[in-house]
């Protein structure tokens, strides 16, 4: 039976043996999530990584795209948008002006401010790579059926609820 344990569940095993008197139960979810996150993690990179981006850059990229015509933010609703500082946001946008994927301006609405918009060139990197992504995101997700997917999104949503502001 110790054959079909898979690494969490020989883990717990090991601590439910050393320590009995701790329930070690939350880490068969815990565990196997913080796992399959880096697993995930690397697949979803690799792809970001064939078309010449990091995850920043494509989490920028696809943040501008989202904005609609004309493909455009100001910095800090771009980092509200990543979730990122201002200061990363910066080196972000300057590894991307640098590769000609989006300009930096003086915004027309208030003088002192910017504005980072997508150029054709990174509207057409963030299109294919997006496409790939979600190829690859479908990919990963194939060994779920269609109703435990959708069990397992409901299931994540209201556990990510009680952290999400």
């Amino acid at each position: 039976m110790s054959e079909s344990l898979d690494r969490v569940g020989r883990i717990q095993r090991e601590w439910a043996r050393e320590r009995p008197e701790v329930d070690v139960g939350p880490q068969g979810v815990i565990g196997r999530l913080h796992r399959l996150a880096g697993f995930l993690t690397q697949e979803i990179v690799a792809v970001y990584a064939e078309h010449g981006l990091s995850e920043g850059e494509f989490d920028v990229l696809a943040a501008l795209r989202r904005a609609g015509e004309p493909f455009e933010r100001a910095p800090g609703e771009l980092a509200d948008h990543t979730m990122v500082t201002s200061g990363a946001m910066t080196k972000r946008v300057d590894r991307l002006v640098a590769a000609g994927l989006v300009t930096r301006r003086r915004s027309t609405e208030d003088g002192r401010g910017r504005v980072v918009a997508l150029t054709a060139k990174g509207r057409g990197v963030i299109d294919r790579a997006f496409d790939a992504h979600m190829a690859n995101e479908h990919r990963l997700l194939a060994a779920l059926a269609p109703a435990d997917r959708e069990r397992l999104e409901r299931i994540l949503r209201t556990w990510l609820a009680e952290f999400d502001d």
